[in-house]
Order: C-alpha cells, then structure tokens, then sequence
C-alpha cells in the first residue's frame, strides 16, 4: 500500500540550503524534502519553459522526476494543465501502478505507460521528457538517427537510439517497456512517426537535453533542405560529444533559463 504524502511536507524554498552561485548545486547538501522542492520547482519550470520554446501541443506531452525518497514513484503534470500555466501545486505524485498518491488528476495514461517502464529500467534516470514538438516529429518520420552535423549535435552523437515500432498512442505498458529497451543507456531515442524523448540523471538535464535535441533536428532538417551536409568525423564527434555532451553542461544551461524564468513567472513555485 502506498504511503500517501502531504504536498505541504515538502520544504519551502526558504529551506534549501544558499548557494553563492547557481553553478554550484550541490544535491548532497540538501535533506530529501529539499530535493524533493528542488525537483518540483525545476520540473514546474521545465514546462513553462517548454511552452515558451511551442513544445506545448494539446494534450500532448509530459516530463516526469523520480521522488529521491519513494523512489518507485514520480511527479509528473497533469492531463489538460497547460505547460505554460503548470505550479508546483499542479503536479501529481504517480506510484508505479500509476495510482495517483498527491494531487488532483487526472493522469495521463500514455505518460504513464512511458515514464513507469523508463523509471523502472533506468535507475540513473531522474527525469525523462516526451512532447509532440514539431521539429522532433518531423525528424522521427524519417526513420533515422541524427549525423553529427554540428558541434551541438555532437552532444547526441552515438547517445541516442531509434525506436521503430510505432503501434499508435502508448497506453500499454508493454510499449512503454519496448521504449525504454530501445533507450538502452543513451540520454535520448527517436520514436518513429511519433517525436522525440530525453532521459538524464537531473530534471534539469533531461529537460535541456530535449531542448537541444529538438533544435539539432531542426538544424539537420534544415541543412539536408539546403544540400548535402558534411558530417563531422567520428574521432572529432567523439571527442566534442565527451566536452559538450555531459550532464553538468545540460543542467547549468538549464538554470541560466530557469533563473529569468522565475524572476519572470513566480506563480510557477506556487
């Protein structure tokens, strides 16, 4: 039976330990309710940045955060809360029989059958996020893994996967199950005629590493539009990948994002 929590037990933002700047987060530091907030408050900001950047599509769409003390559990959004509206408030605690323990749903299913089966193969993962995004789902039609094009690209190169077996809305946890073997241990993988999906071991690197995905197939789409691209060389693409392609990168530009983002839109720690 599921251990039902308080959204008000967790610590206000008030109790998160200072740090001098915000490239020095240190996780260890903080108690479990702290990086509980701390997950809250970056996966509600994940979503409004999202919405900014015309991630948000209908129903479509989710990014989750394993809770660091019920580990079998994570906090993901509600259907029809638009991203650019999302609070701290709004988000739902899911257990792994995706039987909503905090919050008010409802819950949504393909989120669900996606995430549980991501969380379960993949304890390095906190957090993994999946939109409809345009540039995403045009590159998935093509069936095919990015080249290493530029030097962002390179954060993805050899580090993601295609999944092909596109069979319609994922509502069984089966297919969410054959996600998250295609995922293997890479940080994102291409579903076919579907879009895109990102996992990392941060809310903030998942969630960075999902804006750059998009925007590397963008760029791709773009240079195949215009000519023939001329890949970079594996050596140089494997070296680039092992300087840009780390999480420490993906999560400090996450914050350089989320900073003006709560200055801007306070509401969202609500």
């Amino acid at each position: 039976m599921s251990t039902v929590l308080s959204p008000t037990s967790a610590l206000s933002r008030r109790d998160t330990p200072v740090r001098k700047f915000w490239f020095d987060d240190d996780a260890s530091a903080r108690t479990v309710a702290g990086e509980r907030r701390h997950r809250q408050e970056r996966l509600a900001g994940a979503f409004r940045l999202f919405a900014q950047y015309g991630f948000a599509q209908g129903l479509a769409g989710h990014i989750t955060a394993r809770d660091p003390e019920w580990t079998d559990h994570f906090w993901v959004n509600p259907l029809g809360r638009h991203f650019g509206r999302m609070r701290v408030s709004d988000l739902l605690l899911v257990n792994s029989q995706g039987e909503i323990v905090v919050g008010e749903g409802p819950l949504n299913q393909a989120a669900f059958a996606i995430h549980a089966a991501i969380h379960e193969a993949r304890p390095d993962v906190v957090a993994a996020a999946h939109t409809h995004s345009l540039y995403g789902k045009a590159w998935s039609t093509l069936g095919r893994t990015l080249d290493p094009l530029t030097q962002d690209s390179c954060s993805f190169y050899e580090d993601h996967a295609l999944f092909d077996d596109f069979q319609g809305v994922v509502l069984d946890t089966t297919e969410g199950a054959r996600i998250a073997a295609a995922l293997r241990q890479y940080k994102a993988v291409i579903l076919k005629n579907h879009g895109i999906l990102t996992a990392g071991p941060t809310v903030e690197a998942a969630a960075w590493w999902y804006i750059a995905l998009e925007n590397a197939c963008h760029a791709q789409l773009l240079a195949e539009a215009a000519g023939t691209p001329q890949r970079i060389a594996h050596d140089v693409a494997a070296l680039t990948h092992a300087q840009v392609g780390r999480p420490g990168g993906a999560q400090h530009s996450f914050e350089s994002l989320y900073e003006g983002l709560v200055e801007a839109e306070p509401a969202l720690l609500d």
